[in-house]
C-alpha cells in the first residue's frame, strides 16, 4: 500500500529507528526552536530551522546559535507547538475516538503542561485582565485542530513514530538533526514523513523552499535507514491544503550537496567572526534588531575566538 494516501487503509506501525534514531516527547520541537541566555558555543550540528536561518540570514544564524540571545515568546509560534502536542497526543486513543471533540478537548491540558515546561510563556497573556485574547487564542488553536479533519482521517492511520528526534553523521562529518513530527510506515516498508504547519501553504512559486524542510528529514532518514521515504507531505492547516513530493535519491544527494556547502560557509563564518546580515521583509518580526547594523544597531563583542576554529567541532569538510 501506498503511505502518500491519508485516507487509505491504516498503515503499520513499523519503527524506522535505530540506535542514533529516538523518539522524544512534545515539548521537544519548541525546545529546539528556543534560544536560551547560556555560553556562547560552536556550531556542532545543523538543523533544518537553522539552516533556514543561515540561508535567510548570516547574522541571524549568529544570535541564535552562538550568541543564545534571548527571544520573546510568540502567540503564533505558541499556538502551533500547542496544536502540534494536541495532534500528537491524539493518537494515543484507540482509533475510534479519535474525533475532533475529543482533539479540542485535549487543547486546555496541552495548555497547562505548555505552561508549566515553559514559565515564560505566561507573558504572553500578562495583560489580558479580562481573559478575552485568551480566549480568542484557545478559539484559533480549535479551529486549526477542527480544520486537521478535512485533510487526514485519524481513524485510518496508525502513526509508525511521532515527533521523532533524528540524527545522523554524513561522510564529511557533519551532523544533522531534527523533529519529525509523524512517521507512517506501510506493510510494505514504504515510509511517509509527515509535517503539520499551522500557517497557510505557499504560492507554487515558493513550494521549493517549503519542501527543504521535508528534503532535509528525508535525507537522515536515508542516511540512517538506507531507505528513500515513499512521500514527504506537509498538511498545512492554516489554509486546509497538503503539499506533497515524492522524492529519489538524486534530490537527497542535491540536499546534502547543499548542505555541505552551507557548512563550509557557516565554518568560515565562525572562523573569521564575518556574520553578514541579509535584510529582507522578515526583518519586521525579528527580535535582535537592536543588535542589528542594519537597524542601528550593535551586534555584541563576538564571543569566539577569531582564526581556526575547531574543524573536529563543526564536522570536518574533508580527509584528516
Amino acid at each position: 500500500m501506498d503511505p502518500a494516501t491519508a485516507d487509505g487503509p491504516a498503515v503499520g506501525a513499523v519503527r524506522v529507528d535505530g540506535p542514533a534514531v529516538g523518539a522524544v516527547g512534545g515539548g521537544a520541537a519548541a525546545a529546539e526552536e528556543q534560544a536560551a541566555p547560556r555560553a556562547a558555543a560552536v556550531p556542532v550540528s545543523l538543523s533544518p530551522s537553522r539552516a533556514g536561518d543561515f540561508m535567510q540570514c548570516p547574522l541571524l544564524y549568529r544570535f541564535r546559535v552562538i550568541d543564545r540571545l534571548p527571544e520573546k515568546p510568540s502567540e503564533a509560534a505558541t499556538r502551533g507547538t500547542l496544536v502540534h502536542a494536541v495532534l500528537e497526543r491524539l493518537f494515543d486513543a484507540p482509533a475510534a475516538e479519535r474525533t475532533a471533540p475529543r482533539a479540542k478537548a485535549l487543547i486546555p491540558g496541552q495548555w497547562d503542561r505548555l505552561r508549566e515546561s515553559r514559565p515564560e510563556l505566561v507573558e504572553l497573556f500578562a495583560d489580558d485582565a479580562d481573559g478575552a485574547r485568551l480566549a480568542d487564542w484557545l478559539a484559533q488553536a480549535e479551529r486549526l485542530v477542527e480544520r486537521w479533519f478535512t485533510l487526514e482521517d485519524p481513524t485510518r492511520l496508525e502513526p509508525a513514530e511521532r515527533e521523532l528526534f533524528v540524527e545522523a553523521e554524513l561522510d564529511s562529518g557533519l551532523r544533522l538533526r531534527g523533529i519529525i513530527d509523524r512517521v507512517d510506515v506501510a506493510p510494505t516498508g514504504e515510509v511517509r514523513i509527515v509535517d503539520y504547519k499551522t500557517g497557510k501553504a505557499p504560492r507554487p512559486e515558493y513550494a521549493e523552499g517549503a519542501l527543504f524542510q521535508m528534503k532535509f528529514y528525508a535525507l537522515v532518514v536515508w542516511r540512517l535507514k538506507k531507505i528513500v521515504p515513499r512521500r514527504l507531505q506537509l498538511v498545512y492547516l492554516g489554509s486546509g491544503e497538503v503539499l506533497t513530493y515524492d522524492p529519489v535519491m538524486a534530490d537527497l544527494e542535491r540536499v546534502e550537496r547543499k548542505l555541505l556547502a552551507l557548512w563550509e560557509a557557516i565554518r568560515l563564518a565562525t572562523e573569521t567572526g564575518d556574520w553578514r546580515p541579509r535584510p529582507t521583509k522578515l526583518c519586521g518580526w525579528c527580535d535582535h534588531r537592536a543588535h542589528c547594523p542594519e537597524f542601528g544597531g550593535t551586534p555584541p563583542p563576538y564571543p569566539l575566538p577569531l582564526g581556526r576554529s575547531d574543524a573536529r567541532a563543526q564536522g570536518r569538510m574533508g580527509p584528516d
